[in-house]
């Protein structure tokens, strides 16, 4: 038991803390989740992968060129942990560093905190204020969906400085709502129909998040 804390602490060391954001990149922690601007290309593609299952693409709708159709390649993707999260080497290509672009989404990757392991992904575009989160099927079912959209609500309020953020879902995506109704998202007002980025439209209802109080992290 004491090894395993002693080995936790030695591999967490080589992850982004909270409180360390900086131009164009942000860290946040929930009970159970650490989240950050991706590093590197593994980081990128898990957070893709935890989100290509048919499942998700049911609510997502990602555009072709951006999903990993192939299962096995998925499960092989998130059963790494972030660079300088484990022992393990990681293939070149993947370690390499990742900076986003100027006017690009915020987009978060996020990992639990219990073993390092690839959860899921948020991405906020901060010029509409329109946020979405996903969780790797792994991770689904167990309340963390609730932890992250309330990382989206600070990320938007105290991170790029936005009063109000809002998010859709399909009517029948009862998870989602729920996990928005959690992160204290409100209903609001909004299309009725949605185009998802693959073209198909889709039922939406829309949520809202509201602070008197918005800041930016730097």
């Amino acid at each position: 038991m004491v090894w395993s804390l002693i080995r936790r602490r030695r591999t967490a060391s080589g992850l982004p803390e909270p409180g360390s954001c900086g131009p164009g990149r942000h860290v946040l922690a929930t009970e159970r989740l650490l989240l950050f601007t991706p590093r590197t290309r593994l980081d990128v593609v898990a957070g893709l992968a935890a989100s290509a299952d048919a499942e998700a693409q049911r609510w997502l709708g990602t555009q072709a060129d951006e999903v990993l159709p192939d299962p096995e390649l998925r499960r092989r993707l998130l059963a790494w942990r972030p660079v300088g999260g484990d022992a393990r080497r990681i293939p070149r290509i993947l370690a390499e560093p990742y900076a986003p672009g100027p006017d690009d989404p915020l987009f978060l990757v996020c990992v639990r905190r219990s073993d390092l392991s690839y959860a899921g992904g948020l991405e906020l575009q901060h010029v509409t204020g329109e946020m979405g989160g996903w969780l790797a099927p792994d991770c689904r079912g167990k309340g963390l969906g609730g932890e992250l959209f309330r990382a989206g609500v600070e990320l938007a309020h105290t991170h790029a400085g936005l009063t109000t953020v809002r998010a859709g879902a399909e009517p029948a995506n009862t998870a989602s709502r729920r996990a928005l109704a959690n992160a204290g998202f409100v209903p609001d007002r909004g299309p009725a129909r949605h185009t998802l980025p693959d073209g198909r439209v889709i039922d939406a209802v829309w949520h809202r998040h509201d602070s008197a109080t918005a800041r930016r992290c730097h």
